[in-house]
């Protein structure tokens, strides 16, 4: 799918911070590659905006490590080892179990309202005869999100953000793929223990189903022979994020 198909036009009053979302929200939802090139000039076309604003997006995002300029002065989605991948994976049950243990308390009805809509969203296209991957990473990542905003913590919050950031690419790959996983609805079992037992206000319990979730998919994607061999990453990747942020305002426009 190309990006033409997966942002939205904008606004010029909103430029600087919409590119910056919309790239952002990309990474982290996994729509992108793990290796893959990003032009500012067909991002730009994409979001039917000038390069400025785009090459300021891809600076900041340089400097939060969701992508990474080459040697040959590209920019593109970082590649991960399975050291990094399984650190992430540790920090992400932790923070994200907690997140939705304290959930389970503090959602009120609204905040399961939304919960309960993106998970009958992902059963759905999940059940479907030929689940849209696409469709299934954003759903995926729209019911976790709703479920750590209803903790009403926005530094924890952020916290997670950051780490999706790193591992946006790679997270979804099974859903992306259309693994066993996905003929099994893995996942969808996954969540709904969760919401059921956020509707319990069972923390322990959802925060069990969340860390279920994590660990299967993680286990999944570790078999698969995805990630990059560990210490086989090119020199880059090891280059201070200030020095990337300042090499990336130089990048091909």
């Amino acid at each position: 799918m190309s990006l033409t198909d997966l942002v939205t036009p904008l606004k010029r009053q909103t430029l600087s911070a919409n590119v910056y979302d919309q790239l952002r929200d990309l990474v982290m939802s996994g729509q992108m590659m793990p290796g893959e090139q990003i032009s500012l000039r067909s991002a730009a076309e994409a979001l039917g905006v000038s390069v400025m604003p785009v090459r300021e997006a891809m600076q900041r995002l340089v400097a939060e490590q969701a992508l990474e300029l080459t040697p040959s002065r590209t920019l593109r989605v970082p590649r991960m080892t399975a050291a990094q991948f399984k650190e992430i994976t540790t920090i992400r049950t932790n923070l994200e179990g907690l997140a939705t243990e304290l959930a389970a308390s503090a959602s009120g009805a609204v905040a399961l309202r939304d919960i309960t809509r993106w998970h009958d969203e992902f059963a759905a296209e999940m059940n479907a005869a030929s689940p849209d991957g696409s469709k299934l990473v954003t759903f995926n990542k729209e019911f976790h999100f709703a479920v750590y905003a209803a903790a009403d913590m926005p530094v924890l919050l952020q916290m997670i953000e950051a780490l999706w950031l790193r591992i946006g690419p790679i997270l979804n790959y099974d859903l992306r793929a259309g693994s066993r996983r996905v003929g099994d609805k893995v996942a969808m079992s996954h969540h709904a223990a969760l919401l059921a037992a956020l509707k319990r206000r069972d923390g322990a319990k959802a925060r069990a189903a969340l860390q279920g979730d994590i660990e299967s998919a993680a286990e999944f994607i570790l078999s698969t022979g995805v990630l990059v061999s560990d210490g086989t990453l090119p020199p880059q990747n090891a280059a201070p994020a200030a020095k990337k942020a300042r090499a990336a305002a130089g990048a091909a426009r």
